[in-house]
């Protein structure tokens, strides 16, 4: 009797001990999923490059090129002061269209006035630029000013997100701005720094052009005279 009690006393001990078995099994499970490594792990960005430029909150204006020396990130007013990546986005696309369309101004203010033309024949001191929109006739117009509208519906169609489909005037994240895809003869370099280096160039240029483009238009408002005729030409 007394040997009975003694066993079942054991068996019921044993029954609240742990299981040595499973406590090695267990051990080993968790060696097996979590390994050991001092291999580095690769940082991916969150926005994808666009022709190698990732966005940079910490860089003025994103780290868009632009800040060109000796004057480097120039904005005393304070534009672009905690703005959000996509109003950056956005008054760089204003900027480098309206610097392209005064390049091209720039240089119609002294072909226009300078040359032989179809409505003004050989005399080319002529009508001065700002004069000369209303001398045309609108047959001539129209298609200029049509071809104009589609030019514009393209590049919106391109870089900008459609009506009803997100908030107005929003440019598309994957959109680099002024980049419509249109390079004709190539010169659009595939490596990133030499992307932004022609980048900087063109919008130098175009900063230029229209300081140039708005001093061309007051000073024939002033005397009337065309640019190289200003100049004695």
């Amino acid at each position: 009797m007394k040997l009975a009690i003694l066993l079942s006393t054991v068996g019921a001990a044993c029954a609240f001990s742990p299981s040595t078995s499973r406590t090695t099994h267990t051990s080993l499970s968790m060696s097996e999923a979590v390994p050991e490594t001092d291999e580095p792990v690769e940082v991916v960005p969150v926005v994808a490059p666009i022709n190698g430029w990732v966005p940079d909150a910490s860089l003025p204006c994103y780290g868009l090129p632009g800040a060109i020396a000796p004057v480097g990130f120039f904005d005393p007013l304070g534009f672009t002061k905690d703005m959000e990546l996509l109003g950056v986005k956005r008054f760089r696309e204003a900027e480098i269209m309206h610097g392209r369309v005064a390049m091209m101004a720039s240089v119609g203010y002294i072909v226009g006035e300078s040359t032989p033309t179809i409505a003004y024949g050989m005399d080319v001191h002529h009508t001065i630029a700002n004069n000369q929109i209303p001398e045309i006739p609108g047959t001539v117009l129209f298609p200029f000013f049509l071809a104009i509208n589609v030019a514009e519906a393209l590049r919106a169609s391109i870089g900008w997100v459609e009506p009803g489909l997100g908030p107005v005037w929003t440019l598309r994240e994957n959109y680099y701005p002024g980049d419509i895809k249109f390079d004709p003869l190539g010169f659009k370099p595939t490596d990133g720094k030499e992307f932004a280096t022609m980048q900087s160039k063109e919008l130098s240029h175009g900063r230029l052009a229209m300081l140039a483009a708005a001093g061309m238009c007051v000073q024939e408002q002033i005397n009337g005279k065309g640019i190289l005729e200003n100049l004695g030409f």
